[in-house]
């Protein structure tokens, strides 16, 4: 498990991480998001559709609809399993017909069915820091996305990444 920390103090900080997430992260990868009620999961979705060439404000928060799907440079499979009230619900779904696919999976609230995500994913936890900044964890879970942490972390800091 590999795991970098990364400080945005603007939204536009956040917009880069989403468009450098959106070039790093390969199709088929599910991505754990978590964070308090307001942290940023959805800006950071619309972030990497928006480098996916996906309209920013064709993203919304999939609170009541459970999963909305985005066809872009890559496809996103966006969740909010925040309504979800059980491994037992969320599993009726069918998520690993997306979890197998050449899409990304997104899942916001993910903690709440950790016990169903796939062996390998990628873990985004979200800390509000003040009103723009936040702090963004991101860590591999699993062998198969071990570099991606530190591919982001090197892509952020690269000249005129900032």
């Amino acid at each position: 498990m590999s795991t970098i920390t990364w400080e945005a103090s603007s939204e536009d900080q956040t917009q880069q991480l989403g468009q450098v997430l959106a070039d790093l992260i390969p199709p088929g990868t599910v991505v754990s998001l978590n964070g308090t009620l307001g942290a940023g999961k959805t800006r950071l979705v619309k972030a990497m559709a928006s480098a996916l060439g996906i309209p920013a404000e064709d993203v919304i928060s999939p609170t009541f609809v459970i999963m909305q799907r985005y066809f872009g440079g890559k496809t996103l499979y966006h969740f909010d399993v925040y309504r979800i009230k059980d491994d037992d619900e969320f599993l009726e779904l069918g998520p690993e017909e997306y979890f197998d696919s050449d899409g990304i999976t997104l899942l916001e609230w993910a903690d709440q069915v950790a016990n169903c995500l796939p062996r390998d994913y990628l873990r985004v936890d979200i800390e509000v820091l003040g009103e723009t900044t936040r702090m963004f964890t991101i860590a591999s879970v699993g062998a198969e996305l071990e570099n991606i942490p530190l591919q982001v972390k090197d892509a952020l800091e690269a000249p005129g990444a900032t």
